[in-house]
């Protein structure tokens, strides 16, 4: 038990949904325990209804929930919404209870579930940071050793003075995560405020919670962008309707969580002739993303090779048939468009009744981090189109092995091979 920084056993927590309850103040509530027994027996005389009307339904938004994480692990809570993560975090860091169980917590905790955690609006970004870290427990010369790096992270130098109150949502966030990242918490628990950055300030802030884990401090990181959790996190938690679905590596959980959501399978296949997407002419049989080694995948690393692979059987002898991949981003643009008429042998020749399966090279170092969407079809070029799937698989791109800078424009950033000469006072390359 000497490594273990959260040790979670049993939590539960129960809301209650319907009527909103009213304030009461202490007089109230001594009256209303006092007349309490009255008013129901009252109601049984008169023959009124005393059960529950089910208007206070009981939610659990979290039950039976145990793990454990050691110290200096980086973990990954992931799970869709409602899942019960943000109601962990908040149990996690002490600003509610748990209706069933407990926690343990070995350390000092810097806790960042939304923007502006903690900050109060009439003070300005120096005197917010300095409270912050006495609410951690640090004393003023702790602070003061890690002012200047925490402005510096923040880009707020110009407005540290100001009442944040003035600050927008992009400057509030830098602001808040540099005090809880800086001020060196042995644990960092992180929610999914990274959503609101730009994409520079999301990477930098990757790179500072993997300097974090580095350094040997413990953190909790929630966030729908799978990349970044296999990127950062050695391991990971799946929640599922409030309870605990799944725990293990990063990249197990993840390709788990990825296949179960609808839309994102790691392999789509139809064996019914009834269901088979395409006409009497082209039918598809499967869809499948492969790693270089052939193993089913949803998640690469921007420095790593994807495999796209495609089976389908032609009913008729057809001529000049081309069978296409489409690869789309998460805002819907269309990135390229593959055939496999691309290859001189099959371009213009005749494919005969039989099965098939075609595997194209998505290359590394080429699609920025984030979520795509491949969708294939089978036409004849200015003719018709045969058969269509649309959406039918989805990956993630990870950030490692990303070191280019996270605005670069495009759709796509490709690391291309440069030369570059030079030439000296005289004209000749030296």
């Amino acid at each position: 038990m000497g490594d273990i920084a959260i040790r979670v056993e049993e939590i539960g927590k129960k809301y209650r949904i319907g009527r909103p309850e009213k304030y009461k103040t202490l007089r109230d509530t001594l009256a209303s325990s006092f007349t309490a027994p009255f008013l129901r027996v009252g109601r049984l005389l008169r023959g009124e209804v005393t059960v529950d009307t089910g208007q206070d339904e009981q939610f659990w938004a979290l039950k039976e929930v145990s793990f454990e994480v050691r110290q200096g692990e980086v973990i990954g809570v992931i799970g869709g919404n409602g899942a019960g993560k943000s109601t962990l975090l908040k149990i996690l860091s002490r600003i509610t209870e748990p209706t069933t169980g407990f926690a343990e917590i070995h350390g000092r905790v810097a806790s960042l579930l939304e923007v502006g955690t903690g900050f109060h609006q009439e003070l300005t970004g120096r005197e917010n940071t300095y409270l912050n870290g006495a609410i951690l427990g640090m004393n003023k010369k702790e602070i003061d050793r890690k002012f200047d790096e925490i402005v510096a992270f923040s880009e707020v130098e110009k407005f540290i003075d100001t009442p944040v109150k003035h600050y927008s949502s992009g400057m509030y966030l830098r602001l808040a995560f540099a005090v809880a990242a800086h001020l060196e918490p042995e644990i960092l628990i992180v929610d999914e405020v990274l959503a609101v950055g730009d994409a520079g300030f999301q990477q930098k802030c990757l790179g500072k919670m993997g300097a974090v884990a580095k350094e040997g401090r413990t953190v909790l990181f929630v966030s729908h962008n799978m990349g970044a959790i296999t990127q950062l996190c050695g391991r990971a938690v799946q929640l599922e309707k409030g309870r605990l679905k799944r725990t293990g590596s990063a990249g197990e959980v993840v390709a788990a969580y990825l296949s179960s959501v609808a839309g994102t399978e790691l392999k789509s296949s139809w064996s019914d002739e009834s269901f088979t997407p395409g006409g009497s002419d082209v039918r598809f049989r499967s869809a499948r993303l492969l790693s270089p080694d052939e193993q089913p995948l949803s998640i690469i690393n921007f420095n790593e090779s994807l495999l796209v692979e495609i089976a389908y059987e032609i009913k008729v002898p057809i001529r000049n048939l081309s069978v296409t991949c489409l690869l789309y981003d998460s805002m819907n643009h269309l990135v390229f468009e593959s055939m496999d008429t691309d290859m001189p042998e099959w371009n213009g020749c005749i494919r005969e009744p039989d099965s098939y399966c075609a595997t194209t090279k998505i290359p590394s170092l080429l699609l920025r981090p984030g979520r795509y969407h491949l969708s294939f079809a089978a036409f004849v070029e200015g003719v018709r189109v045969i058969a269509q799937l649309r959406r039918v698989l989805t990956f993630d791109v990870s950030g490692v092995g990303y070191t280019l800078q996270p605005k670069r424009d495009g759709i796509v950033s490709p690391v291309l091979d440069w030369k570059v000469c030079r030439f000296g006072e005289n004209g000749r390359m030296v």
